[in-house]
């Protein structure tokens, strides 16, 4: 059996082959190697994935390979950084403030699903884990974190070499990725792109020389591969489709004595593979209740054994499987077919979680926590267990050893020979990280973390403190300048949904999944007042009034409920007032801002049927909510968000973002729109914005917005005006953003992940961001990048003929006088050009960019504006402009909705009734401006012969409408027949 490739690479820095396998920790004289495998000459080269992050103009990820390399072309010998690390080398102080406007500072909560390793041990005590897209190494005595981040998608598997030197993560979803890091250095030493592009990484492991990954992905038909990570090729060395009755696979070793040899199992099925040169070869043994007369339970994990050909499988049974080869084959490539099970042998009563082998011995972990050490017979040798202790997830070994103690009360010594044991780590299924000392034999906690969704997040607003709470009840209060917890409370009967302080920090509002409500001590946590219960749905949005006299919820069933503080026995309490189903689709934002003309508070709630409701508290009574106005702020897309916009002029506004990535300012009294501004377009629109409090006392005028998306967290520079360089984002939760808060000194941005149970801390640098923004020019130069062509491109110069050809045009196309010659068109000409650079605004769209020019000066100057001139039209033109067009999916959406299905099947409207569609719903057409509209449409005027657009007969449009329109159109007819545009090949019938 032989091996092809050979590690034939580029490096800078030579090294010999012995520095090479020591770094590998590849034993050149083990049998690992096979005859004829080819010896390198060179080290290999490892290419660095850069920090995934958006680019501000498209907002799509960027990737990239970054090149490490020593000192000029290594000649000398001088090795690189990564042959230069030693353990711990990661948490080194790097002096240099980073580049970015948000950093990764600190991540609570970790993957529970996922093991947990040990890097280090004696006196350091060093995990290795996996936080959503992040991996993390936590220094657990001197608290510190160091974060590898090159993943967008969240971690699905993770395998670490023998020698804890090399850590292999990957991911499922779009762009799956797997890495090899070095965990010394913290470098991406390897980058595999596309390994399993339709569904990712299910399992991966890591072969005893550290040489050889194999991975298996994550679909329904899943696949097998085996890649050569010390070579350049981007390619597996061999692979093989599984058949879907083999179940999902979802864990993978690798034989300790053999890297050509590994084995998976799913919940019903164990597989073992051995791979050559002709390829992969894998045979699949049957084991049910028949096999031995027993009950066998569902397969947890597979290893091979230490010193024999046999393999082992733990079972939900207790028991373990033992396989071994029947027959006697020379062929190597039969041994995975002749694998059976020999033995099914009892072990004990709890399920098996956990299987290993360590040294000399065979580990097994249990649902109940315990621990067991058994010889190569099978013999028991000694238990490890704590009352409590949870499900058992994964054991990492320490690379000390140290003798047991014979003596100790839960052990019991049943070989003969020395046995020689290390300290642990333990992590369990519900979120718990324990050390486990042999010598003392106890059980400390090293981490303890939320084992639900985290869902709720608030920063007090005085002091260095975040409330986190999650779906399991938990809530804890953690000091971010510590990174330390500093109290907790579970609430046993609820999960927490939000979280809201009150300005002063004095008090807590938890918001739950059973609609109650808890208001606490913000120091002790304890109740200041009994349970409210007013809310029919879980609480998805709480907050407090300016002057704590408010409380404010809303809930799942579309309703606000409003809670009053009053004095009872001279202490201060909250009452129900009252509550108004005053929304009929999900409410997106709640919002407590301050009357202009007094200190009363004022109340607002944003849902997403488009209504903006302000509620009158002064006039509210018990049981009676008043509502003061309600405003419709769309027409047609969906506002998301909601936020008071920072006093930047004389004109107070509000602020939201809705889901067609644009941004708008309605002033706060009248609720007019007065400006539409394009937003942050990084993949998905924003979902929740705050106004990050004041950093630069300076410049009291510099305010900046802090904004998620659906899986990331970014910066937007105020005021806004569609520059796309003055923001940034980043992601931070690949399967989603369930929350956000910024600390009381606008230098921290907290972000909690939902089902991700994880809670980022990023560190603001709103100088890195002020540098990204001065480079991508001023004036107008960023938005002439956001024009196709640019500047100098077709596109703007046939902008510039329009709008010079509606100056002629208000000054009259025939006259003989002297023309005045002059930089602006007349407001109400600018229709006509947006129309006729290809944006068809509505009616309504039409109104609000004439009302934004209009009043752009008015609160100044007291004067409308009746002009504009092309730079400013510009501007509008971007700002207003869908950001992505109209899509033909969408045009068959419509059809979807409002035609019905003819004899063959396609989704149709009658001639008839679209034209009636056009004349009664939405912005309403009048049957003259429908017919004119059709005939220009399809190229004719009918009758009349006038030279004038509105000259034509209309029984002649009517005809010709009959006779150039089928009866039945279908989304095709309609868009290129009607609308003459273009539409792909495939979609015509």
């Amino acid at each position: 059996m032989k091996i092809p490739g050979t590690l034939t690479t580029t490096w800078a820095g030579r090294q010999d082959m012995t520095a090479l396998r020591n770094a590998l920790g590849e034993d050149i004289a083990g049998t690992a190697h096979l005859e004829d495998a080819g010896s390198p000459e060179q080290p290999p080269a490892f290419s660095d994935p850069m920090g995934a992050f958006s680019s501000p103009c498209s907002g799509l990820r960027e990737q990239g390979t970054q090149k490490r390399s020593g000192e000029d072309d290594g000649c000398d010998g001088s090795a690189s950084l990564v042959w230069a690390a030693m353990p711990g080398m990661v948490f080194q102080e790097d002096k240099q403030s980073s580049v970015h406007p948000l950093s990764l500072s600190w991540v609570l909560g970790y993957n529970s699903s996922l093991a947990v390793h040990s890097l280090m041990d004696g006196e350091n005590l060093v995990l290795l884990y996996v936080s959503s897209h992040t991996l993390v190494i936590y220094d657990i005595l001197k608290n510190r974190q160091h974060h590898l981040q090159g993943h967008t998608n969240v971690i699905s598997c993770l395998c670490v070499s023998e020698d804890r030197r090399w850590v292999a993560t990957a991911d499922r979803g779009p762009d799956a990725l797997i890495i090899v890091w070095d965990s010394f250095s913290g470098i991406p030493v390897h980058t595999i792109f596309e390994s399993h592009p339709k569904d990712g990484v299910g399992a991966i492991a890591i072969s005893h020389d550290a040489k050889y990954l194999a991975t298996i992905s994550a679909g329904t038909v899943q696949r097998v591969c085996v890649w050569d990570w010390t070579s350049p090729m981007e390619k597996p060395v061999c692979s093989a489709e599984l058949k879907p009755e083999f179940g999902y696979q979802d864990y993978v070793f690798f034989n300790p004595q053999n890297p050509y040899e590994f084995v998976s199992n799913s919940k019903t099925q164990v597989i073992f593979y051995l791979w050559d040169n002709e390829g992969l070869h894998y045979g699949a043994p049957v084991l049910n209740s028949q096999t031995f007369h027993s009950v066998v339970g569902y397969f947890s994990q597979s290893v091979f054994h230490f010193n024999n050909s046999q393999a082992l499988t733990a079972t939900s049974s207790g028991k373990l499987v033992v396989w071994d080869t029947v027959g006697h084959s020379k062929d190597l490539r039969a041994k995975p077919h002749s694998m059976k099970a020999t033995s099914l042998v009892p072990m004990q009563e709890d399920s098996l979680t956990v299987l290993q082998v360590f040294e000399s011995c065979i580990v097994t972990g249990d649902v109940k926590g315990q621990v067991k050490f058994y010889n190569g017979q099978l013999q028991f040798l000694t238990c490890y267990s704590h009352s409590e202790v949870g499900p058992i997830q994964s054991i990492s070994f320490s690379k000390t050893s140290r003798d047991a103690s014979p003596d100790c009360s839960t052990s019991s010594i049943t070989s003969s020979q020395p046995f020689i044991i290390r300290n642990f780590i333990l992590s369990t299924s519900d979120a718990t990280v324990l050390h486990v000392a042999i010598d003392k034999t106890n059980f400390e906690k090293v981490m303890e973390e939320t084992k639900e969704a985290v869902n709720a997040i608030a920063c007090h607003p005085r002091q260095a403190r975040v409330a986190v709470g999650s779906h399991c009840g938990m809530l804890r209060l953690w000091d971010y300048q510590q990174n330390k917890y500093l109290v907790s409370r579970i609430f046993t009967q609820t999960g927490i949904q939000c979280l809201s302080y009150d300005p002063e920090g004095y008090f807590l509002a938890v918001g739950c999944t059973d609609g109650s409500v808890y208001i606490l001590d913000a120091i002790s946590l304890l109740s200041s007042c009994k349970e409210l219960k007013f809310s029919h749905g879980p609480v998805t949005h709480i907050s407090f009034s300016h002057d704590s006299e408010y409380l404010a919820t809303a809930d799942e069933k579309y309703s606000v409920t409003v809670y009053k503080r009053v004095l009872q026995n001279g202490n201060g309490c909250w009452e129900h007032l009252a509550g108004l189903h005053s929304h009929y689709k999900p409410i997106r934002s709640i919002l407590f801002g301050v009357q202009l003309d007094s200190n009363e508070p004022r109340l607002l709630s944003l849902g997403e049927d488009r209504q903006l409701v302000e509620y009158d508290l002064k006039c509210s009574s018990k049981d009676h909510l008043v509502v003061l106005h309600r405003d419709r702020v769309e027409q047609v897309a969906v506002p998301l968000c909601l936020a008071w916009y920072p006093q930047l002029s004389n004109e107070s506004f509000i602020l939201t973002a809705n889901n067609c990535y644009k941004l708008k300012l309605y002033n706060t009294t009248t609720k007019m729109c007065r400006k539409t501004l394009l937003g942050p377009t990084y993949g998905s629109p924003l979902e929740k914005i705050q106004i990050l409090p004041a950093t630069n006392t300076a410049d009291p005028q510099k305010h900046y917005l802090v904004y998620t998306t659906k899986d990331k967290v970014g910066l937007q520079i105020l005021p806004v005006d569609g520059n796309p360089y003055k923001s940034s984002a980043f992601i931070c939760h690949p399967d989603g953003v369930s929350d956000l808060a910024s600390s009381f000194d606008g230098r921290y941005v907290f972000t909690a992940g939902g089902d991700d149970c994880t809670v980022m801390k990023w560190e603001v640098n709103i100088n890195a961001l002020d540098a990204a923004a001065s480079l991508g020019g001023e004036g107008l130069i960023p938005f002439y990048n956001l024009l196709d062509g640019g500047r100098e491109g077709e596109f703007f110069k046939e902008l510039e003929d329009y709008f010079y050809y509606m100056q002629l045009r208000s000054h009259g196309i025939d006259t003989l006088e002297t023309r005045e010659v002059s930089t602006h068109i007349p407001l109400e000409e600018m229709p006509s050009v947006m129309r006729a650079m290809g944006f068809y605004p509505s009616e309504e769209k039409i109104e609000e960019m004439i009302n934004e020019v209009k009043f752009s000066k008015y609160v100044d100057t007291g004067e409308q504006v009746t002009k504009i001139n092309l730079e400013d039209f510009i501007k509008l033109y971007i700002n207003h402009r869908p950001v992505f067009g109209l899509s033909m999916t969408e045009i068959q959406q419509a059809f979807q909705v409002l035609g019905y299905d003819n004899e063959n099947g396609d989704k149709v409207i009658d001639r008839g009734d679209l034209l009636l569609l056009l004349q009664l719903r939405g912005e309403r057409m009048t049957e003259d401006e429908l017919a004119q509209c059709l005939t220009t449409l399809l190229g004719r005027c009918p009758g009349g012969g006038g030279s004038k657009p509105d000259a034509y007969d209309p029984s002649g449009a009517a005809a010709l409408i009959e006779e150039e329109i089928p009866a039945e159109i279908t989304a095709e007819i309609f868009t290129a027949d009607i609308l003459s545009l273009p539409v792909a090949e495939k979609k015509k019938r």
